[in-house]
């Protein structure tokens, strides 16, 4: 760097982002202990305005613009492109995140090498490992490329150097936080070099329209490590979730300027990497057992698709003065209010009763629909009572015991009936949208206890 100029000194929280004219031991907005970082900015351009640069944007009326739909690359893993609404755009920059060993890399190398099987050159630039290692890796998977072209750098101006020199279709950065540029005295991972590491990569990919995947990393809190202002600059965040336990990953999309942030995609770990998965339903359902207690079918809404989940509850006498509540992969205060509707309008005494809920799979249910299927869980498991198991519960519980609709029942009922699914219960609201040639039996009630009645056994 070039000390002969007069730039500028301040500190910079790495947490948050704080900007700070001295060092500070406390931060004053997240409260972090020492986490500012001194920076040098550089002092301003004092050009005038008529030596500025003469290529500049045109404004252009709104009718002038083009309405063609952007041009997009399929990628091998059709999970992948629903996630992405299509495929990837061209010109797009994509942030993939999530915990330490749940498979951003394992996928990333996979569409990389799938890529450039064809006539696309791929680049994948790993700060991370060496190129020895990344091939083993490849090997592991199984994965052959001829065009695929592997960086073990981590300076972001040799990056763009080989960049210009392959001129790739499609760029992979593993990780943005390993990227520095030696214009900035800070280290790597700090707030100053993720943000201008990712800036010079957005400009290399707008300009030439060339699709950029970066891969981030996560804090212990689950959150996206570096400047929140790199989820602002990207094009698309991707999250990365499950357990490292379970074989099943879901890629959900956080933002998505080119399609939907309520589709999701299904992914299998296994020794051969990542595999697609494309119908969830059955999966998840692959080992439910009809005949025990406190286990119910529900069906939610992720994007487009209907996913069938089995919710299962456990009620048991507390041996403690205070009962447990434990919910896995649920809301626990949305199934704390359950319990409180059960007691009040239902008249089950669950108060001194430890509760535990889970949804089976790892997955993570968001949706109110899922109410009336917990309700039956919590129920089932008290009265040690069957419920019906061809029968499928959907609906939202008010705290007034009441059922009330949910959208896209149709595709729902649709769901179960292709999972072989006999009866329906859902809220009296929704029965006036049902198409006549549904050949499932729906229940229709407009009470909680009224659905209850009609599934335990």
């Amino acid at each position: 760097m070039n000390k002969s100029r007069k730039d500028k000194v301040h500190f910079v929280c790495q947490s948050c982002g704080t900007v700070s004219p001295r060092w500070l031991g406390k931060c004053p907005s997240c409260e972090a202990w020492n986490s500012f970082v001194e920076e040098r900015a550089p002092a301003a351009d004092t050009r005038p305005a008529h030596a500025a640069a003469t290529s500049r944007s045109q404004a252009l009326l709104l009718e002038e613009i083009s309405t063609d739909q952007m041009p997009r690359l399929q990628t091998v893993s059709p999970e992948f492109n629903r996630v992405l609404g299509g495929g990837i755009v061209l010109g797009s920059v994509v942030l993939i995140g999530g915990d330490p060993g749940i498979g951003k890399s394992t996928l990333l190398l996979q569409e990389a090498a799938g890529l450039g099987c064809g006539e696309l050159r791929v680049l994948y630039v790993t700060g991370e490992e060496s190129a020895q290692q990344t091939k083993m890796r490849a090997q592991r998977l199984g994965l052959v490329s001829d065009r695929l072209y592997v960086l073990a750098e981590t300076e972001i101006e040799s990056v763009r150097d080989t960049i210009a020199r392959i001129n790739p279709g499609l760029v992979v950065v593993d990780s943005i936080q390993t990227m520095y540029t030696p214009m900035l005295e800070s280290a790597p991972g700090s707030v100053s070099q993720v943000r201008e590491c990712a800036l010079q990569l957005i400009q290399v990919a707008k300009s030439v329209h060339m699709p950029v995947f970066l891969v981030g990393h996560v804090t212990k809190e689950g959150m996206l490590a570096g400047p929140k202002v790199l989820e602002h600059m990207v094009d698309a965040l991707l999250l990365f979730e499950g357990d490292r336990d379970h074989f099943y990953r879901i890629l959900r999309a956080a933002k998505n300027r080119f399609g939907s942030t309520r589709e999701i995609g299904v992914f299998e770990m296994s020794e051969r990497g990542l595999r697609d998965v494309p119908n969830p339903s059955a999966v998840f359902l692959s080992e439910r057992r009809s005949e025990n207690t406190g286990s119910a079918v529900i069906c939610c809404m992720e994007g487009t698709r209907p996913i069938l989940l089995e919710v299962q509850a456990l009620v048991t006498p507390s041996s403690f003065g205070l009962p447990q509540r434990t919910a896995t992969g649920l809301d626990l205060k949305r199934v704390q209010m359950l319990l409180a509707v059960l007691e009040k309008r239902l008249g089950y005494h669950i108060g001194t009763m430890d509760v535990f809920v889970n949804a089976v799979g790892g997955f993570r249910i968001d949706e109110t629909a899922a109410d009336i299927g917990i309700i039956a869980c919590l129920a089932s498991s008290m009265r040690n009572r069957v419920i019906d198991p061809e029968a499928i519960l959907i609906g939202e519980v008010g705290l007034g015991g009441e059922l009330r609709s949910v959208a896209h029942i149709e595709a729902r009922l649709a769901e179960a009936e292709k999972m072989g699914f006999s009866r329906a219960v859902i809220p009296r609201g929704n029965k006036k949208s049902l198409p006549p040639q549904l050949r499932i039996q729906v229940a229709a009630v407009s009470q909680a206890q009224e659905a209850l009645d009609a599934v335990l056994q």
